[in-house]
């Protein structure tokens, strides 16, 4: 589900989801243009070969199916985490036009205040959900409305000052508060589960479940309901929008604190599984633009189905160049989608 891109008249509504036609329209008396356009589905069908390919190759090289199939588990479970990221990102950018550098620093925010909640309180870390996303959901509001209200339609310089801004601003908050000190939150009973010959946590997998519960919710947000009808028509043409009576000014706070809420439920799923430090959001930030990237800008599908492949090509370029940082495959592949696909698999050609 793609979020349309803002152009058409002025009375144009909001295009269906996944269904962007094109604007172009042609006379009866101009000639047929026979322009052969590639299948909706051959872009998917050749990420999917590479994947296989990069399995294969992985195979070769460690000489272990085991070893292979702990690789594709872990890459997938994680990637859904990593789409839920990005899905938030690129709601954000879809409907704002807002390149929000301070998304991997509310993801941080969540992050401790899954710690409070546990080490503190007591609560069960899934539950911290209860808290972290409507806190997440105003605070991400508030900014909107009091800090980058002004910067919609902005050069693109100024949304990436400001975000930037804000988000050295929330990581130093949070080290005055916290201290420089690594925390970390523990998942009761989270023990070994095979499955598929590989073996995972059960963190892991409720980490991904819940993803995808999420991420399922918020499609039905956008597609079934008047305020994502509205999302959308504000994403398409934000004048015409303001014609048919949308309040865009209310459009652009309920998004923003949307994708806020979006990093605040990754940071709560998370959280049993990484170091937790007021920089920790910095490494999501990048992996999410990389996964927008490829998915295509403000799209919220291609966002998750791209994280489960940056997922796919964290764990398996770890088999692949043994020794490298596993974010050295990650930035092989946002070069080469920068390169031949620019709009990311799911992005339409301008």
């Amino acid at each position: 589900m793609s979020l349309p891109e803002r152009s058409g008249p002025p009375d144009a509504g909001p295009a269906p989801v996944g269904e962007l036609g094109d604007s172009t329209a042609e006379s009866p008396r101009s000639p047929v243009r026979t322009t052969r356009r590639r299948p909706s589905w051959a872009l998917p069908a050749i990420a999917v070969g590479v994947v296989v390919v990069a399995v294969l190759l992985a195979y070769l090289r460690s000489g272990s199916t085991d070893v292979v199939s702990q690789a594709v588990v872990t890459g997938i479970l994680v990637g859904g985490v990593y789409g839920l990221v990005a899905m938030g990102l690129t709601l954000i950018f879809g409907v704002l036009d807002i390149v929000n550098f301070a998304h991997g620093a509310f993801l941080t925010v969540a992050l401790y205040i899954t710690v409070v909640m546990v080490n503190r309180f007591g609560v069960y870390p899934m539950l911290a959900l209860v808290v972290a996303v409507p806190v997440m959901f105003l605070l991400g509001a508030a900014i909107q409305r009091f800090v980058l209200a002004g910067a919609i339609g902005k050069p693109l310089e100024n949304q990436l000052l400001i975000t930037l801004g804000l988000a050295l601003l929330i990581d130093n908050l949070l080290l005055l508060f916290f201290g420089p000190n690594p925390q970390s939150v523990k998942l009761p009973g989270d023990t070994a589960v095979p499955i598929f010959g590989a073996v995972t946590t059960v963190s892991r997998l409720l980490a991904f479940g819940v993803a995808l519960v999420l991420a399922a919710l918020l499609y039905v947000l956008l597609r079934r309901t008047r305020l994502g009808t509205a999302i959308r028509a504000v994403a398409a043409n934000d004048s015409g929008a303001q014609l048919v009576g949308i309040d865009t000014r209310r459009i652009y706070m309920t998004t923003f604190a949307i994708g806020t809420a979006c990093a605040g439920a990754a940071g709560v799923l998370v959280a049993p599984l990484v170091t937790i430090e007021p920089t920790t959001g910095e490494l999501f930030n990048i992996i999410a633009f990389v996964v927008v990237v490829l998915g295509g800008m403000g799209n919220v599908v291609g966002a998750l189905v791209g994280g489960v492949l940056i997922g796919l090509t964290e764990q398996l370029g770890a088999l692949l160049l043994p020794g490298q940082s596993p974010l050295l495959a990650i930035f092989l592949v946002f070069v080469l989608v920068l390169l031949f696909r620019p709009q990311g698999l799911f992005g339409r050609t301008s």
